[in-house]
């Protein structure tokens, strides 16, 4: 049965790896033996030192994921690099946080291209190569405002919602060229995007209270579910989004 969760062999592109539940997620797959290709703005030198200390493969791409524009030269880059691209990662991805009167369109944009646009034509160009190698596994990472409306996050919404959508619009495409197309959906976690939230006593008791677990979830509660989809045990799964948010939505 462990061998079904081995990723021995496998190069894994994860974007916003730098930090939070991408960092958790390229440290997991490195765990499960995976070679780690970070994608980002910011140094992942954090990210890298965890990845080396567990003897895998680490490279870096800097790259601006607010839009389509990179897509094609970051896969072009990864396979020059490692040789292969195995697993995709689609964690990128910003919040702006405004009442839905005073949302400006430069914010909506925002957060609409980077959450959405860049997913769609990176995942566009991994499968390209993925379909020619036989396959691959591209996970990306919705929210639990996939299924919720949230509180003064509108764009943000609409790009998780948008982002639970394709995953089932590529999955239905893909699935028969051996392409594994599904999603992880993050509860309340402790990283910097809800950092707002934490730091209002009001809300930050209001969430927790609702939340089963009774905690808010850490980064590393990410990386089972992440190697699981991204392995061969998930081979037959296909469109799925999976929550993992402490019992939230069961309550």
């Amino acid at each position: 049965m462990s061998e079904l969760f081995n990723l021995a062999g496998r190069t894994a592109l994860v974007t916003g790896a730098n930090t939070g539940l991408g960092q958790a997620i390229a440290v997991a797959l490195a765990q499960a033996g995976a070679d780690i290709v970070a994608v980002g703005r910011s140094d992942a030198a954090d990210t890298a030192a965890r990845v080396a200390a567990v003897g895998r493969r680490f490279d870096f791409i800097a790259a601006d994921l607010s839009g389509a524009e990179p897509a094609q030269r970051i896969v072009a880059e990864a396979l020059a690099r490692q040789g292969r691209l195995d697993i995709l990662i689609n964690n990128a991805g910003i919040i702006r946080r405004a009442d839905s009167l005073d949302v400006s369109e430069e914010d909506w944009d925002a957060v609409i291209n980077t959450n959405l646009k860049a997913l769609f034509f990176l995942s566009q160009a991994a499968a390209a190569h993925m379909a020619q190698q036989g396959g691959g596994k591209i996970i990306n990472v919705a929210s639990l405002l996939s299924f919720q409306g949230g509180i003064r996050v509108p764009a943000y919404t609409a790009s998780k919602s948008a982002v639970a959508g394709l995953t089932r619009a590529l999955a239905n495409e893909w699935a028969v060229k051996g392409i594994n197309v599904n999603a992880l959906a993050p509860g309340y976690f402790d990283t910097n995007n809800t950092a707002a939230l934490k730091a209002d006593p009001e809300r930050s008791a209001s969430i927790l209270a609702r939340i089963p677990a009774g905690r808010w979830g850490q980064p590393t509660d990410l990386g089972g579910a992440a190697v699981f989809l991204a392995s061969r045990a998930s081979d037959y799964v296909h469109g799925i989004v999976l929550p993992v948010d402490g019992g939230w939505l069961a309550r």
